[in-house]
């Protein structure tokens, strides 16, 4: 990867593009630690680590690069769009409408990102609210605005304004990269943020070595486990089988088409991390609801008891949504009943199955059975890391909360996709055309 990074910086055209994407991210980085106005940000970082879902705001504070925990403008990150992009994927399956105009081409599809940013619009708004309530704004961080006297309900609004706003201006920031720079802007965004809290949690970590020789096992044991579970997923991430397809041989007029073999990529985790998202979306929304509402109540303490981060009953509810989100999405990716018929409309087979209905069964048999495989590994990432970390660093090691399952799988995804999207570029660079 960093031989494709340099070769890049030698050709003018991607070099500016590189460091067009490096000027933002840099930007979306100094935005991740500008305050809110007015707002102390040790206060509003001791805030979260006594919100009743502290583990469900750490996840959200290391995806936006700690601007959370930092009381910073940009607290929100892309978390708003990526819900929503989401929420308009599940709407696109079940309203007929925006079906259609999902297969309207470059106009449809601009369509549905205009309705995707106002979604992003609305769940900005609501989280934002929602991290007002649960931090208590009204009352924690009154006192430090730089007025005494200025009530509660608009210290709220203030901060919920500029969190919205920010919002959006990380969005718009993530669209910029897309355009003009390189690799998606969302998942850069993503990514630096992700990078930056673990490095600096884990330079803290090597500070604290001076202070106890004692404390240099944790950055070692880290830096192993870390160096294992990135060779696993680059390994599970790139593998894929291969289905070989022979095309017949045609005769039209005087030429002769076909005779070629091809394949069919399947891959182990082609729906990435969105099932683990959405199993620890579900298991952590009634909680975030009722540390919102009823912080002090009875079905609080139980659900945190018995179904909070860490329990058994969470370990096996979690398990059980990625499974089903698994197979969920990975029947939206892949439809065996389209590939069929499109190998049996260009002449092709599969070697030992007739063209139609068994084929399609084939197919299908073949891609729940990677599915199986893809989910048991997103079981294995969601669950094993972070019991690994937390039994050798501690749960309140700042390790521990830089990198989850999610932000590993995000980090190496994006990487790689970063990698790829180079190489793309570079090569229509030097291609030289069929003229020379």
């Amino acid at each position: 990867m960093f031989k494709t990074l340099v070769e890049a910086m030698k050709m003018k055209d991607l070099r500016r593009k590189i460091l067009f994407t490096l000027l933002l991210l840099f930007i979306f980085r100094v935005g991740a630690w500008i305050p809110i106005p007015g707002i102390d940000p040790t206060l509003f970082r001791a805030s979260i680590d006594d919100s009743a879902a502290s583990s469900f705001l750490h996840l959200m504070s290391s995806l936006a690069g700690g601007a959370l925990a930092n009381g910073a403008i940009l607290a929100l990150g892309v978390g708003p769009y990526i819900t929503s992009s989401i929420v308009m994927q599940l709407l696109t399956i079940a309203i007929p409408s925006l079906e259609r105009l999902s297969k309207q081409g470059d106009e449809g599809r601009r369509k549905i990102a205009v309705y995707t940013r106002y979604v992003a619009l609305f769940m900005a708004l609501a989280q934002a609210i929602a991290i007002v309530v649960s931090l208590g704004a009204g009352q924690n961080i009154k006192s430090n605005l730089l007025g005494e006297d200025i009530p509660g309900i608009v210290v709220s609004m203030i901060v919920v304004l500029v969190l919205v706003a920010g919002s959006m201006f990380t969005v718009w920031i993530g669209d910029k990269i897309t355009e003009h720079g390189v690799s998606n802007g969302m998942s850069m965004l993503i990514f630096v943020g992700i990078i930056s809290t673990g490095v600096g949690a884990f330079f803290s970590s090597i500070v604290a070595v001076f202070d106890d020789i004692n404390a240099i096992s944790t950055p070692i044991v880290f830096i192993v486990t870390l160096t294992i579970i990135f060779f696993f997923i680059v390994f599970v991430d790139l593998a894929e089988r291969r289905i070989p397809v022979q095309y017949a041989k045609q005769v039209k007029g005087n030429k002769m088409y076909g005779g070629q073999s091809a394949n069919i990529p399947i891959k182990i985790n082609a729906v990435g991390v969105i099932p683990i998202i959405f199993a620890f979306s579900l298991i952590t929304f009634p909680q975030l609801l009722m540390s919102i509402f009823a912080p002090e109540s009875n079905a609080m303490v139980w659900y945190s008891q018995h179904l909070g981060a860490g329990s058994w009953a969470n370990m096996v509810l979690t398990a059980l949504m990625i499974l089903g989100f698994s197979y969920f999405y990975a029947s939206l990716s892949f439809n065996p009943d389209d590939v069929a018929r499109q190998i049996q409309q260009n002449g092709g087979f599969i070697l030992g199955f007739r063209p139609g209905i068994p084929t399609r069964d084939y197919l299908k048999r073949v891609h729940n059975r990677i599915t199986l495989f893809g989910a048991l590994f997103l079981m294995f990432m969601a669950l094993v890391p972070s019991i690994i970390f937390v039994a050798v660093m501690g749960g309140e090691n700042a390790l521990t909360n830089a990198f989850t399952s999610i932000a590993l799988l995000i980090v190496v995804s994006v990487a790689l996709e970063f990698d790829k999207q180079l190489q793309a570029n570079m090569l229509m660079k030097s291609y030289k055309g069929f003229l020379k």
